[in-house]
């Protein structure tokens, strides 16, 4: 099983290498020549070093006397092969690095990309650390066996050009150097093989790390209220540990095998040098030829050891393509169809139809079906777990339903191009969500045609203007990561006028006005409502004025619309959203006395 897995390793690694080397052709190209030259390049020096001992030093001991003009040529020969050398180490080393960062980059666009593809629900089963570390230390780790592969191809020819070296000179020698690499790529597989399950298991555990990490830093506020520091500590630090561990046997099994493969080479050399005095006396060999082949194994240790390096990171390097791949091959996408629609802050109607939905094997929505006409304000109240907030993402195709079909102008939305249903159909959540950046930035987007003059006309809209107008800065003011500089309220409202900006024909409010006063809220929908064209809203309500502001209203229950009308028929007419809308209406009361003493006190 061991061997299996080993070798299932090794293939699969040989192919993530292919990948690379056929998505950057041109520069594993270049740096394959650099390496492939310094590899020939260091045979020559062997060979020059083996002529200038046997042919020059050898002949100046025994004569006593040395030619000056011999040696200004051996130096400049040597100085020659340096310098030759280095350029093909800048062209390795330069190439390697351009190769690696380059699919980095790439891959990292495309997790990146395909997270944006992939629906809310996804989402929701993956937790946000896992996804980082998928985006970071897992694409680092697919490509950290490019730095020395290229280096190792080059060690390839240059082992070629060895043996073929090796046996030109003497094949008793060249025998020695059969034997000696051999073994050595023998230890490496042993290496590879003890080295998968470590890398597997260390590289899950970054992403577990880094998940947990995540998860305390983004409810640190929830943390520290709830007097649970010590608590999230121990479970950091107990994952935290398990990696520590799994780096450590990591780092515990190089140092076995490191010494192995640094040792190995130097034996070959001690054997070359025995074997060779034994030829040397037999005349099989001259000096100059045992030098060489003696030099020549002390400097192909060093990038022999190139070819370990890619083996040994082939475990780390699967680990983490699977878990790339887990993403970029992920089910669910969304696919949008090819209708456009025209006339960009037209009001549109929304219309459900027979629409079901669920998770997995948890029924949400049943038989949901109502309509919301162009130009008017429908308000969807139900107690808590109705399906509100379900309802308010199939309307922003955040989801798709199971059966049924959601229609935008009697168009069914999975039809219509995402770009008509960016532009067409705006959602703000419950809880804002705020970049660390300006005011006019955090508003526009950075969607072409979005001036100042509409920045301000969506603030003025979303009753911001005011508190806005105050900030340092104005429309420049950096409001902080997640607008930490700003109220809930103002994070509302700064978020409810970028959805405006971008003047949507549908506007989809889940609760977005929670944090606002009531009188605030009822400025903002009588001046949604007062626009011209007046806006399409669909808006999760809680509060009675809210909801009386509404031309119509949806009462859902266990996800399913039991009754709709105007409000004033609802409550004469549906005892639960009677009872319901009355202790909404008591529990806001309670908040505003609460409220009040507070001011008071």
């Amino acid at each position: 099983m061991a061997e299996s897995t080993s070798r299932d390793v090794l293939v699969q690694g040989l192919r993530i290498l292919g990948r690379a080397i056929r998505e950057e052709r041109r520069i594993f190209a270049v740096s394959v020549v650099g390496s492939g030259a310094f590899g020939l390049l260091t045979i020559a020096g062997a060979y020059v070093v083996g002529a200038i001992v046997g042919d020059i030093v050898v002949p100046a001991v025994e004569d006593g006397e040395a030619d000056t003009g011999l040696l200004f040529l051996v130096a400049a020969a040597l100085v020659g092969l340096s310098l030759l050398k280095v350029g093909s180490i800048f062209a390795r080393r330069l190439g390697a690095a351009f190769m690696q960062y380059r699919l980095q980059a790439s891959y990292r666009r495309q997790v990146t990309r395909r997270y944006l593809e992939l629906p809310v629900a996804w989402h929701q089963r993956n937790a946000t650390g896992t996804l980082l570390s998928n985006a970071n230390s897992d694409v680092e780790a697919t490509w950290f066996p490019i730095a020395p592969l290229p280096f190792a191809v080059g060690t390839l020819i240059m082992l070629a050009g060895a043996f073929v070296s090796l046996f030109a000179t003497d094949w008793v020698l060249a025998l020695v150097g059969a034997a000696i690499f051999p073994a050595l790529f023998a230890l490496n597989v042993v290496y590879s093989r003890r080295m998968a399950p470590r890398q597997t298991r260390a590289q899950a555990l970054r992403g577990e790390v880094s998940a947990i990490a995540h998860e305390s830093f983004d409810g640190a506020l929830v943390v520290k209220t709830m007097g649970r520091e010590a608590e999230e500590t121990a479970r950091f630090a107990t994952r935290a540990a398990e990696l520590r561990d799994s780096l450590i046997a990591v780092g515990r099994l190089r140092g076995v095998f490191d010494p192995m493969l640094e040792t190995l080479p130097s034996l070959g050399t001690l054997a070359v040098l025995l074997v060779g005095a034994w030829r040397l006396r037999q005349g099989a060999v001259t000096v100059t030829e045992l030098v060489s082949v003696a030099f020549l194994f002390t400097v192909l240790a060093f990038p022999v050891r190139a070819i370990g390096w890619v083996l040994a990171e082939l475990p780390r390097s699967v680990a983490g393509w699977e878990r790339v791949q887990r993403v970029l091959t992920a089910d669910g996408e969304m696919p949008y169809g090819a209708r456009a629609r025209g006339g960009r802050g037209t009001p549109a109607t929304l219309r459900f139809d027979s629409v079901h939905f669920g998770y997995e094997d948890a029924p949400v929505l049943s038989d949901v079906s109502f309509t919301v006409p162009a130009g008017r304000t429908v308000a969807l109240v139900g107690p808590t777990g109705s399906g509100k907030s379900t309802i308010a993402s199939l309307a922003a195709r955040l989801v798709d339903p199971a059966h049924g079909t959601v229609f935008l102008d009697d168009t069914p939305l999975t039809a219509l191009t995402a770009e008509s249903l960016a532009e067409t159909i705006a959602l703000v959540p419950q809880v804002p969500f705020v970049f660390d950046d300006s005011v006019r930035a955090n508003v526009t987007l950075d969607r072409p045609g979005v001036s100042d003059e509409d920045v301000w006309a969506a603030l003025r809209m979303a009753q911001a203007e005011g508190f806005v107008a105050s900030l340092p800065e104005g429309l420049d003011t950096h409001v902080g990561e997640r607008g930490a500089t700003l109220s809930g309220g103002q994070r509302q409202r700064l978020t409810l006028s970028r959805a405006l900006a971008g003047r949507p024909g549908l506007l989809v409010l889940d609760d977005a006005t929670s944090a606002v006063d009531p009188r605030v809220e009822a400025a903002i929908l009588g001046s949604l409502r007062a626009a011209d064209p007046p806006a399409t809203i669909l808006v999760v309500a809680y509060r009675r004025a809210t909801i009386a502001l509404a031309d119509e209203v949806v009462y859902v229950e266990h996800g399913r619309v039991v009754a709709t009308g105007t409000h004033p028929e609802l409550l004469a007419t549906v005892p639960g959203y009677a009872d319901l809308v009355t202790a909404y209406e008591k529990a806001e009361a309670e908040r505003e006395r609460e409220r009040a003493y507070e001011e008071v006190a």
